[in-house]
């Protein structure tokens, strides 16, 4: 039950972090422009082809054809282990309650996106950055059942630090390639952040009080119970 109380803990700082950057953002603080303008010059200040191609790369791979393709093969895998019943569903809530929040939000603030030394071209609006989003619902549900699959301490590290800078890069792959404004990028952050930290907990609640109507013991350690005793 620990882990469920972090997570609505972070499901409510989040949330509270997204609501005060929404506002400043929908108000037009001059703190926010100047903030956005600001690092949006100093990214964006180390333009070199090399470094436009690893955005672009970066921008690809967050896009929403490469998410699905990574769900659908990451939503296979789970349905092949019969141990993860649930784990498919909790894939889908998080990764497609992201994207519904996404497009909510965007005609909701229906922000332009910046024109300042644009590199692609984008046609929605800008706040919050559906890239962030995706890629933070996508490794951030990975990273989760990863650690939950993984025994090896270092391996469970490695794998939460690769989806971390994935995370962090697609959103700075955005500001660098001018489409996204940086409070775009850590609004986005915020708001899927808030919706995992919700998911993840009720998921861990539901878990949690499905093991003691089972006497502490998983599905599948009942159901191979129940297969020894069966008569053969």
């Amino acid at each position: 039950m620990r882990h469920t109380a972090l997570c609505f803990i972070g499901f409510g700082l989040l949330a509270v972090v997204f609501v005060v950057i929404a506002m400043l953002v929908g108000s037009g603080n001059q703190r926010v422009i100047d903030f956005d303008h600001k690092w949006i010059g100093r990214i964006q200040a180390q333009e070199t082809p090399t470094w436009t191609q690893v955005a672009e790369t970066l921008s690809w791979i967050g896009s929403t054809q490469i998410v699905i393709v990574i769900e659908v093969a990451l939503l296979a895998f789970l349905l092949l282990v019969p141990r993860l019943r649930w784990e498919p569903l909790l894939l889908l809530v998080a990764t497609g309650g992201s994207a519904l929040l996404n497009i909510l939000l965007k005609n909701l603030f229906r922000r332009e996106r910046p024109d300042i030394n644009r590199l692609a071209e984008e046609y929605s609006f800008s706040f919050p950055s559906g890239h962030s989003m995706g890629a933070f619902a996508l490794y951030g549900i990975l990273a989760y059942l990863l650690w939950r699959m993984i025994r090896p301490l270092p391996l469970r590290i490695a794998a939460l630090v690769l989806c971390i800078l994935l995370t962090l890069t697609i959103g700075l792959s955005r500001i660098y390639l001018g489409v996204h404004y940086p409070s775009d990028v850590i609004g986005g952050y915020a708001a899927s952040g808030a919706w995992l930290a919700l998911t993840i907990g009720a998921f861990e609640y539901w878990r949690h009080r499905k093991q003691r109507r089972l006497g502490g013991r998983s599905e599948a350690d009942v159901q191979n119970a129940e297969a020894d005793r069966a008569p053969i």
